[in-house]
């Protein structure tokens, strides 16, 4: 039997054989995005892939992700190395889609590069003959939490139960059978190494607003109409006026955009959207953030004597990388680029879907080099193609024998004192609990005292 780092050798030689393979499909989903929920020509990239080393696999999994399996000499636990199928709406970016928008300006086509080159290193080195367990292959679909009312459509249709990949797999069973999870994603920040891990990031929750107001003529009648723009307004200014309460451990971030304002200039807006995260360091700053938005929206319809339609929708729950799952990484990290191309870093205010598996299962959620360009921007893509797609390859492969060599004792050691934040059935209530849709009507909270002679005082 070979030991544990010619196995890692071997696995890292074969990817390096394999090197342009995998560049080249990295290069094609790069130039070929697709949004979430519709990343049917990437699954069936990934599929084929797998089919071609000879990987049993299943298709269709929260309507496009693919699983592969893996199984090792020994029965153990079971690992998933994990890839994002989907891209970002960046239509101005120069690999966009002409007809969608869809652009690859974060990453996840060189995720799925690594995933399928840490598959081929393992298939072709036969490390499976020194591993006790099992290693899955995981494309998953829709990180980016974009096209929400789409999805939210597909949610009414009861095709989905969430909005995002990961969730909705959790949802279906689909981890029920994994242990832990790993995957990287791709860099592109001149201030970190070329590798790094964060101790936790922002989880979310989605909030889609209408405000309801009553057209008039904006020159002849103004004050005929109840203007659906001003109560927005308002409603944005009360949030910023929550600002100084959000305090700083938390690490909430509230960023609204007004998707409609209006119809026509001269006629006073009678409807009004917007949309908004809440993010926090946790669940419960997160929920204390909510409640403070919609209070705000509320005050901005009262102002008015508008309407507002406030819909609350799961977002992604914070990441909470596991420390062990860390410990190993750093170490592979080390071996592959040097002691001092390590960053550790605390926490982050971005959010990820990874962050729901963190709190059924130890997770990990790192960072590699390899791009270039603030990420979700034109700029953004694959200046170093061995960084972006080869390294993660072979650090994903090392991971899974440093979990699975041997009697697998790595990873049943992690298992053994790990505990998760939430179970599967609570985490799932908890998500679920967060659609909710309130409708306040600002005139009729105001008008019936005034009607009743109450002034609330003498005049």
């Amino acid at each position: 039997m070979a030991s544990k780092e010619e196995v890692k050798k071997q696995i890292c030689e074969a990817i390096d054989r394999r090197q342009g393979q995998i560049e080249r499909i990295g290069d094609h989903i790069m130039v070929n995005p697709e949004l979430g929920f519709k990343e049917f020509e990437t699954a069936k990239l990934v599929a084929g892939t797998m089919e071609e080393f000879g990987i049993s696999h299943e298709t269709g999994l929260g309507i496009t992700g693919v699983k592969g399996v893996l199984r090792g000499k020994k029965p153990g636990p079971t690992v998933a190395l994990i890839g994002e199928l989907d891209s970002l709406l960046v239509s101005d970016h120069p690999d966009a889609d002409a007809a969608t928008g869809a652009a690859h300006a974060c990453g996840h086509n060189a995720q799925i590069a690594g995933l399928m080159g840490a598959m081929m290193g393992i298939v072709d080195s036969r490390a499976a003959e020194d591993l006790a367990g099992t290693v899955i292959f995981f494309a998953v679909p829709a990180e980016e939490y974009v096209e929400v009312e789409y999805r939210l459509g597909l949610v009414r249709e009861g095709k989905l139960s969430f909005l995002g990949g990961k969730p909705e797999l959790i949802q279906l069973g689909h981890f029920d059978d994994v242990d832990m999870a790993v995957m990287i994603h791709t860099h592109s920040d001149e201030s970190l190494k070329k590798a790094g891990v964060s101790a936790s990031s922002n989880g979310f929750v989605s909030k889609m607003i209408r405000f309801l107001g009553r057209a008039a003529h904006a020159g002849g009648a103004p004050h005929k109409g109840v203007n659906a723009l001003n109560a927005a307004q308002i409603a944005l200014s009360a949030i910023h006026a929550q600002r100084e309460t959000f305090q700083d451990q938390d690490a909430i971030r509230v960023h609204p955009v007004i998707t409609k304002g209006g119809d026509l200039v001269n006629v006073i807006p009678a409807e009004v959207k917007m949309e908004t995260y809440v993010r926090g360091r946790t669940s419960e700053a997160i929920l204390d953030a909510n409640a403070k938005v919609d209070r705000a929206l509320r005050a901005g319809a009262m102002a008015v004597g508008a309407k507002v339609e406030i819909e609350t929708l799961p977002g992604y729950m914070p990441l909470k990388n596991d420390p062990d799952l860390k410990d190993l990484f750093q170490t592979n990290s080390e071996s592959l680029f040097g002691a001092d191309e390590f960053s550790e870093v605390g926490h982050r205010t971005g959010s990820t879907d990874m962050g729901d598996v963190s709190h059924i299962m130890p997770a990990l959620h790192p960072y590699m080099a390899g791009a270039s360009g603030p990420g979700h921007s034109v700029e953004w893509h694959i200046s170093d193609k061995e960084m972006g797609y080869v390294a993660p390859a072979k650090s994903l492969a090392m991971l899974a024998v440093d979990l699975l060599y041997g009697e697998a004792d790595q990873a049943k050691g992690i298992l053994k004192d790990y505990r998760p934040e939430m179970s599967k059935q609570a985490y799932l209530e908890f998500q679920s609990q967060m659609f909710r849709t309130e409708v306040y009507d600002g005139e009729i909270d105001v008008l019936p005292r005034l009607k009743s002679g109450d002034s609330g005082g003498s005049l």
